[in-house]
């Protein structure tokens, strides 16, 4: 088991060291207002728990992409203050909304997208919301205070994966380690864009 979360540590922490270089070619290329107004559905599998494998559905409205300057800004704010300032600094933000399940959802305060394997690579970073028996209890999923999504879209792709509840370090100056609470993050399927022109 501890082999299997290094692993998935490590694929997660070189995405986002990726996008941190090559956010500026993809909006050069104008990409950036592509994405504003889409909303992509799918569904999320959850397995590795306690219980039966899960299903959700999955909604995520884009209202427009993060900038360059707003990924410096989180890089900077992790570099200086490590999460918690990176969470200061990512409340601010407001790129969409995302939802799982039949709820309203929550700000889907960034996303970030990349072209990758001749489709788009989104990176979705957001706040969750703790529940009150963390708080009041002292859970040690207090400490993972992010949730985390990548979805691929275009190339006959359109699936992804979700971290529920991630923490978040600096590893080298710029590359970002993401850590999940869980067992396995949630596998996303069946991604379908909607709005405007999806991505071939």
């Amino acid at each position: 088991m501890k082999s299997q979360t290094t692993l998935r540590r490590v694929a997660v922490m070189l995405g986002v060291a990726f996008v941190l270089f090559a956010q500026t070619s993809f909006e050069a290329r104008g990409q950036f207002d592509r994405w504003s107004g889409r909303v992509i559905t799918g569904t999320s599998y959850y397995f590795g728990t306690l219980r039966a494998a899960q299903t959700r559905s999955f909604t995520l409205n884009i209202n427009h992409l993060s900038s360059t300057s707003d990924v410096e800004q989180l890089n900077r704010a992790l570099q200086t203050g490590g999460q918690d300032e990176l969470l200061r600094t990512l409340s601010k933000m407001n790129a969409g909304r995302i939802s799982i399940g039949s709820g309203v959802g929550i700000t889907a305060n960034a996303i970030i997208a990349t072209e990758q394997d001749g489709g788009t690579k989104l990176i979705v970073l957001f706040e969750r919301t703790l529940r009150f028996s963390e708080l009041r209890y002292g859970a040690r999923s207090e400490n993972y205070r992010f949730g985390y999504a990548e979805l691929f879209l275009g190339s006959g792709q359109n699936q992804g994966m979700l971290i529920p509840a991630a923490r978040i370090r600096l590893r080298d100056g710029n590359t970002w380690e993401v850590e999940d609470f869980g067992t396995f993050p949630a596998r996303l399927m069946g991604l379908q864009v909607r709005g405007g022109r999806g991505p071939r």
